[in-house]
């Protein structure tokens, strides 16, 4: 049995969970539900003595078993049928029987005799915990799992990560323990497995805390429900099954909602009857009171629940690569005597979604461990195509470090700044050029003179009056002199004179001409006409007049 009492977790600043009290006794099959990340793996795991509370106490009576989500425990080198024999500790017994039957067999005299009563004290203590009877039953719960005689007759760091996992469920249940705590039972079992696995927990004479995702299995089993409120930072207990838990927290929902909202509304009430007491100097004092009572009221109200939001992901577009990126050559493995495949080509195209599938022990990790260079392969080689950038997913997480933040670790992974950096100017490199006709600061025509010939991307500008004839460019002050000229010579024709079309387009070629020259240097055609002819022939007359 379990018992808590006012218990506090917190992970950082982070409340989990604040003042809880509960027990599991005898019989309680207890579903622990909340939204990922609520604090449910660590509430199991101070259950069970792997963690410390912040605050409160936990009491255990009688023995706790208890399967972690991500099981690493243990000695790598014993064999899976002695892991599963020790949650009674019946390995340790059975090699001890061992040795002294050799010592039985090969001594002589007082050597003898000390091994034989040796073996007798402990082949009574073997019985008593069960004997041979219990290790058929370990095996019974091996095959059930999907465990058969030639995986425990192997080494832990031969199996896979999830045959290793199904070894642990099976030491936990083998352990007859008087409480269980199982965080994800279900994970690595094939539908048979998960069938067998509702039926033994449905008859279990203890008491366990379950976690699980799979709605069919917490649905069959459990006849409690412990809701751990991420909002509240609360347990909610209901005493019954899944399908009236369902029910009966749609039920609380909707009543938390509407006291909240009348909570606010009769807030919002009495602070408007407040800030009108206040006009009033002689209900001063009864306005700070209702002001009081209205915040008051808000601070005994449960936090707004916030509903639970789902990450959006938008992978980045991978670097180019061959169409071929990824190929292999006679691929081939064993563990020991255990061959897991031997001559396996294949080849991963461009563009290319590719499972893989098979039984349980089937090599599926290994091949994965083999493509990404974690291992090597017996025989074999695995051909990188050219521009080949490989992401490799570890079933037990191998590739982090426990060491780095959660951030640090996807950093390590990421591309580097530098080479986003890089690809941003490349990008803007080949961005289409625009229409602007100004020179680039740092090209050399920005610090030619204007005079001189127009750079290469300065289009030509012709002046709407110009002639056809090619003429040759004078410097910027020679222009604009001329063009005064121009325009004066044009107004003082105008005085005596009625040819206006010939003013107009004189001043409007003038002016272009200037624009044209302003804006980018390029060389213009000098006005030349037989009416500025004339014009200026009367000009030079009326001054030597």
């Amino acid at each position: 049995m379990i018992s808590a009492s006012g218990i506090e977790l917190r992970a950082g600043a982070r409340v989990l969970i604040e003042n809880a009290t509960f027990r599991v006794a005898k019989g309680d099959r207890i579903g622990l539900v909340g939204r990922n990340g609520a604090g449910k793996t660590t509430l199991t795991k101070c259950l069970a003595g792997q963690g410390v509370p912040t605050g409160g106490t936990i009491t255990r009576s009688g023995e706790v078993g208890y399967l972690p989500q991500d099981p690493r425990t243990g000695d790598l080198d014993v064999l899976a049928r002695d892991r599963i024999l020790s949650a009674r500790g019946l390995d340790v017994l059975i090699r001890k029987m061992r040795d002294n039957e050799q010592r039985i067999a090969n001594g002589q005299g007082a050597t003898r005799e000390k091994a034989l009563k040796q073996y007798e004290r402990q082949e009574t203590e073997f019985l008593t915990k069960g004997g041979y009877a219990a290790e058929a039953e370990a095996a019974t719960i091996a095959a059930a799992l999907n465990l058969p005689d030639r995986v425990l007759g192997q080494p832990l760091h031969t199996l896979s990560g999830g045959q290793r996992r199904r070894i642990e469920l099976a030491r936990i249940l083998f352990s007859d323990a008087d409480t269980l705590l199982l965080d994800e039972p279900t994970n690595h079992l094939d539908a048979d497995s998960i069938v067998w696995l509702r039926d033994y927990l449905k008859t279990y004479r203890g008491g366990f805390i379950v976690i699980s995702h799979d709605a069919d299995l917490v649905e069959t089993v459990v006849n409690k429900v412990f809701y751990l409120d991420a909002n509240r930072a609360q347990i909610d207990i209901y005493n019954m099954g899944w399908k009236l838990y369902q029910q009966q927290r749609e039920a609380d929902e909707k009543r938390r909602k509407r006291e909240r909202q009348n909570a606010e509304k009769k807030a919002s009430a009495l602070h408007s009857q407040a800030d009108k007491m206040r006009a009033k100097a002689t209900k001063t004092v009864a306005a700070q009171n209702m002001a009081r009572r209205a915040d008051k009221l808000l601070a005994g109200l449960e936090a707004e629940r916030k509903s639970d939001k789902v990450a959006k992901l938008r992978f980045p577009e991978p670097a180019p690569c061959g169409k071929t990126p990824l190929m292999a050559e006679g691929l081939s493995k064993s563990y020991g005597s255990l061959e897991i495949f031997t001559d396996v080509d294949l080849a991963i195209d461009k563009g290319s979604r590719v499972v893989i599938l098979g039984l349980n022990g089937a090599g599926k990790t290994t091949l994965l461990r083999l493509l990404g260079g974690v291992e090597q392969p017996d025989t074999g080689a695995v051909v990188p195509g050219h521009g080949l950038k490989l992401g490799y997913y570890a079933q037990e997480h191998e590739t982090l470090d426990p060491e780095r933040t959660v951030l640090e670790n996807m950093r390590s992974a990421a591309p580097t700044w530098t080479w986003w950096r890089s690809a941003r100017r490349s990008a803007r490199s080949c961005s289409p050029a625009t229409t602007s006709t100004s020179p680039p600061v740092s090209s050399p025509a920005a610090r030619r003179p204007a005079w001189r010939s127009p750079p290469s991307w300065c289009p030509r500008r012709t002046c709407c009056s110009s002639t056809s004839r090619p003429t040759t460019s004078t410097p910027p002050a020679a222009r604009r002199s001329s063009a005064r000229c121009a325009r004066t010579r044009a107004r003082s024709s105008s005085s005596r004179t009625t040819r206006a079309p010939s003013r107009r387009s004189s001043r409007s070629g003038s002016s272009c001409c200037r624009t044209a020259s302003r804006t980018c240097g390029a060389p213009t055609t000098r006005i030349s006409s037989p009416s500025l002819d004339r014009m200026r022939d009367q000009r030079r007359m009326d001054h030597s007049a």
